[in-house]
């Protein structure tokens, strides 16, 4: 089946995405984005509906990205500020952006998004032809839990308060490291689904896509806090940085 990078924004409308994650608050992302970046320029791969890149605009970052939905870069660019935000459209396995970065951001399990190794495997090699010398490329994902499932699927609650209620559905494929969720928006206003696919990795692989790409771990922690990765982590931010001399 061939991969289309622009599903996923048709599936989901951008307005409902905004409203199922309007819960995720971006302040500690941003701010160790900043200080990551060290002032330079970012570029985010899946720049979505601006919801890391909007905060870092206004944190005083140029910011540009990668979308290849058309309608979450449409929803984006309606936003305040949105149009200070020069956004490439396509495949950010692929697609170029103009210029040197000091950060390329590749946040909320996006790099999953992608259909295999050898897609994930471009990615961070584009990853680093967008970095300047020593730039840093910053990875937010879920470590894999096959163990949480029961005979290949399960169903989580992501989030419950009192105007919604937002479930996940999985069903895994383990020979394939894929994974297949819809999650289930439930409100006074009606029932949405948000259907998508996932090619999952574990951290180990993401370093030797790293490696591959002229890149090596910088850092590695549970949390946009900074908080240890451990036994117990169930999610991770890494960092990899591009050699001074690459």
């Amino acid at each position: 089946m061939s991969f289309d990078a622009s599903e996923y924004g048709r599936h989901i409308p951008a307005d409902v995405y905004d409203t199922a994650f309007a819960h995720l608050d971006p302040d500690a992302a941003v701010d160790r984005l900043v200080a990551l970046a060290d002032g330079g320029p970012v570029c985010e791969f899946g720049i979505g509906t601006g919801r890391l890149a909007l905060p870092l605009l206004r944190r005083g970052i140029a910011v540009a990205g990668i979308e290849a939905s058309t309608e979450m870069a449409a929803r984006l660019k309606e936003k305040p500020d949105g149009d200070r935000i020069e956004v490439s459209t396509g495949d950010f396995a692929e697609t170029r952006v103009p210029g040197e970065f000091a950060l390329v951001l590749l946040a909320f399990n996006t790099i999953f998004a992608l259909p295999d190794q050898a897609r994930q495997v471009a990615c961070f090699r584009n990853a680093a032809a967008h970095l300047r010398p020593g730039g840093r490329f910053v990875i937010e994902a879920w470590v894999p839990d096959p163990g949480a499932f029961r005979a290949g699927t399960a169903l989580r609650p992501v989030r419950v308060a009192q105007e919604v209620v937002l479930l996940e559905a999985a069903h895994l494929h383990p020979a394939e490291q894929r994974m297949t969720t819809t999650k289930i928006h439930l409100s006074n206003d009606g029932v949405r689904l948000l259907p998508a696919n996932h090619r999952y990795a574990w951290p180990a692989e993401l370093d030797l896509m790293a490696e591959l790409a002229g890149m090596h771990r910088e850092h590695r922690w549970a949390d946009w806090s900074g908080a240890p990765f451990t036994d117990h982590s169930r999610d991770h931010v890494t960092v990899y940085r591009r050699g001074e001399g690459a």
